[in-house]
């Protein structure tokens, strides 16, 4: 399966932050906005990714995160020229999808919980078709909502409804099989000259390809587009990690834990922050990983 993290957009809800900055780079507690989405990829398996951003960040991008060899994984860019909605990054990666299953995620949303990487990589061995992620909130009408039958199939989907049907959000992160590309083509732009991911979802749904998964108790995901939100993830991230000892969205970590790179090659990572609280988490990762045997 291929990734692509979605990092477009203005971030006008967040200026001056930004502007000459992108939204995902912007620090969430102790790592930048980007290494969220990016570690989620990263848990499930996946280390063929796609960045897509503005074409004024773009550079700044690939100051951070290279080619992803660091991290054992290809790391690959391109641009959005303006926010023409979600689906339109199955036009613009169409040639880095090709034939293939692919993850998009949002460059903007935290995901957390116990047990996530298990549920990933399940989601992504039984993939068919669509696959979506729903979590429960209070104010359902400012998302996509999903509703289920009593069996837990995914009955509906509305974008944005005035009168929700179910509290269950469709959350920044989606499993997609290669038609996608072909559906997003085909599908109409919105009002707002967009290409809407409901639609291309409601075409998997209709063909009775869409299945949801929920995210439920214990676990939190966080879209970071506003002020308040950004400082709420924060704190969450914060609060977390002074308390257990153990970092979120640890990309250098990750890559070790899912084999991705060696111990030796953490600890040079490490080593080249050393002295800065990230470095010496890592040093500490990397000296207690059980060495190769032989």
């Amino acid at each position: 399966m291929k990734g692509i993290i979605l990092a477009g957009g203005t971030g006008s809800r967040l200026r001056p932050l930004t502007g000459p900055l992108s939204k995902q780079l912007l620090p969430v507690y102790d790592k930048p906005m980007i290494y969220y989405p990016l570690s989620v990829l990263m848990l499930a398996g996946i280390r063929d990714i796609l960045v897509i951003s503005s074409p004024q960040h773009s550079g700044l991008f690939r100051g951070l995160l290279g080619d992803g060899s660091r991290l054992g994984l290809r790391i690959d860019y391109a641009e959005q020229d303006s926010p023409n909605g979600i689906a339109e990054a199955f036009l613009i990666g169409a040639d880095h999808i090709q034939d293939e299953d692919v993850a998009l995620i949002l460059g903007d949303n935290v995901f957390h919980g116990p047990g996530f990487s298990q549920l990933l990589q399940s989601a992504v061995a039984e993939h068919e078709g669509c696959t979506l992620f729903g979590y429960p909130v209070t104010d359902p009408g400012r998302y996509g909502v999903g509703e289920v039958d009593a069996a837990g199939r995914l009955v509906s989907l509305e974008e944005k409804p005035l009168r929700p049907r179910s509290n269950l959000a469709i959350t920044g992160l989606y499993l997609y099989d290669s038609e996608v590309v072909s559906i997003a083509k085909n599908i109409a732009p919105s009002d707002r000259g967009e290409l809407e991911i409901t639609d291309v979802n409601r075409v998997y749904l209709e063909q009775g390809r869409a299945r949801l998964s929920r995210l439920g108790r214990g676990f939190a995901w966080l879209d970071m587009g506003t002020h308040e939100s950004l400082l709420q993830a924060g704190q969450y991230v914060q609060v977390l990690e002074q308390r257990q000892g153990e970092r979120i969205a640890c990309v250098e970590e990750v890559a070790l834990r899912m084999g991705f790179i060696t111990r030796e090659h953490c600890l040079r990572l490490g080593r080249s922050m050393a002295g800065t609280g990230y470095g010496d988490y890592l040093l500490d990762v990397a000296s207690r990983f059980p060495a190769p045997a032989g």
